[in-house]
């Protein structure tokens, strides 16, 4: 039952299901049966607002998800994440240094913040677990999170001592409330970074393998790693200055999806991308509905789920070591 839930057509079916229902909920009340007699603020609403909404939770749900699959498959560890790693904090950092150094600056100008960043705190995340002699599969995201939450702290300290601390609250918790047409639109640049991940999906799978096994089948190791983590610090820059943190989202999905589909990315890429859009459409909604007409931000919806799965999936390999 479980693996056939897990097909790549059954997924697509949920998720294109749970994203109607998002397009019709809101304070705003919409109907389905009345979808081809709209007023116009009703279609201004769906246009502009539920629209963009819809479509910013399935790239930044797939994206984040395929992100984690890329670190965990690069890293040789599944608990390896965008969260774990640090990344979304130093992308969050990287936001708040872009509008302390320039006021004015706009939507791009905060991403290359967040974008140099993401990618300085990962490759540090990425030195440091390959300098430590003790790897095992709980200690390094440890590590990781530690990092991440030296990161915040310092990030949360520079903005109370500037006074920034209100202009970077949207980016701490995940929100899609504020996602309307003309501000959605930069996670466009998350979707050739997916390509890419595809086109990539065996390479990243032989890299995972180590260094050497790599280098005897005539890969180039070093451009193989750089690319990956390109894309995941970009991919997570995109999805912080849009929407917010959306914690564990990259750690959960991809082990997921494992447990039914076996480790080669390739086979695992596409179930993972909309296993992880489903995922937060179904946070989104929920958050939406549980104490309607106010809304539970997506970001503290995954966090509960998430913290729980991922408390889960230790319980689960601590107990199968034993």
């Amino acid at each position: 039952m479980a693996q056939k839930l897990f097909r790549l057509d059954v997924l697509i079916i949920i998720l294109i299901i749970l994203s109607i229902i998002s397009m019709f909920i809101g304070v705003i009340p919409l109907s389905i049966n009345e979808i081809f007699s709209l007023s116009e603020q009703q279609q201004n609403i769906l246009a502009n607002s539920r629209f963009p909404r819809t479509v910013s939770i399935i790239i930044a749900g797939a994206s984040l998800a395929v992100s984690g699959l890329i670190m965990q498959q690069l890293t040789r560890n599944k608990f390896v994440s965008p969260t774990t790693a640090g990344t979304m904090d130093w992308a969050q950092l990287g936001i708040l240094l872009g509008i302390i150094s320039f006021p004015a600056i706009n939507l791009f100008g905060r991403l290359a913040f967040a974008l140099v960043l993401a990618m300085f705190g990962t490759l540090l995340f990425m030195q440091i677990i390959t300098r430590i002699k003790l790897k095992d599969v709980i200690f390094v995201p440890l590590i990781g999170l530690m990092l991440g939450g030296v990161v915040s702290s310092i990030a949360t300290f520079i903005a109370l001592r500037t006074n920034s601390l209100q202009a970077i609250s949207g980016w701490m918790h995940g929100s899609f409330s504020t996602v309307i047409s003309g501000r959605y639109e930069i996670l466009y640049i998350s979707i050739p970074l997916l390509i890419i991940a595809v086109l990539f999906a065996n390479q990243f799978t032989v890299a995972g393998m180590g260094e050497d096994f790599s280098k005897n089948l005539g890969m180039n190791y070093t451009r193989i790693l750089y690319t990956g983590l390109f894309i995941t610090a970009a991919i997570t820059a995109l999805v912080v200055v849009t929407v917010g943190m959306l914690p564990f989202l990259g750690l959960i999905i991809p082990n997921i999806v494992s447990m039914f589909k076996g480790d080669h990315l390739q086979k695992t890429i596409y179930p993972t991308a909309v296993l992880g859009a489903i995922f937060v459409m179904f946070c989104d909604i929920l958050g939406r509905v549980l104490i309607y007409p106010y809304e539970i931000s997506v970001g503290l919806m995954i966090a509960i789920f998430g913290s729980f799965i991922f408390l889960w999936m230790i319980y689960r390999r601590v107990k199968t070591n034993a």
